[in-house]
């Protein structure tokens, strides 16, 4: 197969020496506090439930520390507001002494109304009423928050160590400037991933799922990657994707887009799309491109 991503230039622009500011936002339950938690061990400093009026008086340009910080913020607070949050944003994005990036947890209604339910947990806007009431209010208070996300991350399906492989992947302090891509596997009778910016179909490949053989195995397995690879189909395929993409990255870069999230589905998210997505993150961290690798549905059962 022919490696259209080998002659590609490797060089990547390096940070600007701003201090990072990431804003954690979101809905409860869906996982701030372990993205906060994540952030914290790559050496970010964590602080939670931080009161609005506080934010600017936190983050000064004046200020002599320059350790990068990660803040949540969301409807708990006391003074909180979607309007003056986004202002205070925007305040902050306008001062050069601040790489200020703005990231939102988000989480199906039912998913979180579970999660709640499971761990007998009150909603915060829902003391003495029922949680769906809660997820309904506070969802209609920050949804003008993410949609000024630069980062969503939905953890519908992801487990806390997946949630915290891709918050450290995309704000890792050593890691140099530029796109981000996130690249999830899937699979098509679970639904799409709803922060997908582009979607692939590989269920036209091969499926390995009706071989005795490889049934049990995944797209990670040396077997079911042969298989998928003795598809006459399957070289056109990469190579044209591989070489469409080597295209709009940098297209993508150049509008200014900070993240993009690749998502590869076939029927069961456990065979074709793994292979596809563990190859094509392979070619783009030979770029010099942040991957982060999800495997949605692969540990799913059959």
């Amino acid at each position: 197969m022919i490696d259209v991503l080998a002659g590609a230039s490797k060089t990547r622009p390096r940070l600007a020496a701003a201090r990072p500011v990431v804003l954690v936002t979101g809905m409860s339950g869906a996982g701030k506090t372990s993205a906060l938690k994540a952030l914290e061990d790559v050496g970010y400093e964590a602080v939670d439930n931080l009161p609005l009026s506080l934010l600017e008086s936190l983050i000064r340009p004046d200020d002599t520390n320059d350790r990068p910080i990660a803040l949540g913020i969301d409807a708990r607070t006391r003074d909180f507001g979607a309007g003056p949050f986004l202002s205070a944003i925007d305040r902050l994005k306008a001062e050069p002494a601040f790489a200020v990036r703005v990231l939102f947890i988000d989480c199906d209604d039912d998913v979180l109304q579970r999660r709640f339910t499971e761990t007998r947990r009150r909603h915060p806007l829902a003391v003495d009423r029922p949680v769906v009431d809660g997820i309904r209010a506070e969802r209609s208070v920050i949804h003008t928050l993410r949609d000024r996300a630069d980062l969503i991350i939905d953890t519908s399906s992801l487990s806390q160590a997946e949630l915290k492989r891709q918050v450290q992947t995309q704000f890792a302090l050593d890691a140099h400037a530029g796109l981000a891509v996130s690249v999830i596997s899937f699979a098509y009778r679970h639904g799409l991933p709803r922060e997908a910016d582009l979607v692939f179909d590989v269920r036209f490949l091969s499926n390995p799922n009706y071989q005795p053989a490889l049934h049990q195995q995944t797209g990670r397995d040396t077997e079911v990657g042969a298989f998928i690879q003795r598809d006459p189909g399957f070289a056109p395929f990469m190579s044209g994707l591989t070489e469409m993409l080597t295209a709009l990255l940098p297209r993508f870069e150049g509008e200014g887009k900070s993240y993009l999230t690749i998502a590869v589905g076939c029927t069961g998210g456990q065979h074709r799309s793994v292979y596809v997505a563990e190859l094509l993150t392979e070619k783009l961290r030979a770029l010099g491109y942040r991957v982060a690798l999800i495997h949605r549905d692969v540990d799913r059962e059959r």
